[in-house]
């Protein structure tokens, strides 16, 4: 699951990606509105959670929030602020927030309120996800493939290799370019490495391999990949 972080205060926004990052969440972080804006207007880049801080640089994260639901999102939002007045929790509501935390705060308290706000949303990912012989163990981080005869075979895998076949499981039978799987699965700020998803893709299909689906995702020269499922 992606998140984009909105934040200003650079020791609390690196405390949150910090732990945001060892929840398996993947965290674009940037520090003032307009990026943020330019974030989330990004076509390539789709978020599942947004946590913006009020007072930001820029764009506010109240008028993040407007221009959100102006432009029909219905992204989750989890507004961070030092304001507690009951006016301003009101004003963050109509905004387009969806829950609001007021700083200080603690870090479990944001991860339970991340947990709530997927579990009202309709992107909410189950704890498995199957498709055809395959299942993704969300809870694990593995995948398990049932033969014919019922027999079931379990791998794990790293969280890149589980949000890798993730993406493809999630758009079967897709044609998908290493540009978009670089967009989504990699921070945006990350460095470009020319063979990233190559070099991914050789990793997650030894393990398919070894769990008795080795041509399940072809390689189609010059236009990207694809996730071969027969319903």
């Amino acid at each position: 699951m992606r998140i984009l972080l909105v934040e200003d205060e650079p020791d609390l926004g690196a405390a949150i990606k910090r732990t945001l990052t060892q929840q398996k969440y993947l965290v674009d972080w940037v520090l003032d509105g307009n990026d943020g804006w330019a974030y989330l207007d990004n076509k390539w880049t789709q978020y599942t959670l947004a946590i913006f801080d009020w007072m930001l640089p820029g764009i506010s994260g109240l008028e993040l929030c407007k221009m959100l639901r102006s432009h029909k999102s219905s992204l989750p939002v989890l507004m961070l602020t030092a304001k507690d007045r009951m006016e301003d929790k009101v004003a963050g509501l109509d905004a387009g927030a969806d829950d609001y935390l007021v700083k200080p705060f603690g870090m479990a308290e944001l991860l339970a309120r991340l947990r709530a706000l997927q579990r009202r949303s309709p992107q909410f990912q189950p704890q498995e996800l199957t498709v055809g012989n395959l299942t993704l163990d969300y809870g694990n981080n593995m995948i398990v493939s049932q033969n014919s005869a019922g027999n079931k075979h379990e791998i794990s895998l790293t969280n890149k290799e589980f949000q890798l076949l993730e993406y493809f499981m999630t758009h079967p039978n897709q044609i998908v370019t290493t540009e978009q799987i670089r967009n989504q699965l990699w921070e945006v700020s990350a460095e470009p490495v020319s063979n990233v998803v190559a070099a991914q893709m050789r990793l997650l299909r030894r393990k398919l391999t070894n769990c008795g689906c080795e041509n399940i995702i072809e390689t189609l020269h010059g236009m990207g990949y694809r996730f071969n499922f027969t319903p």
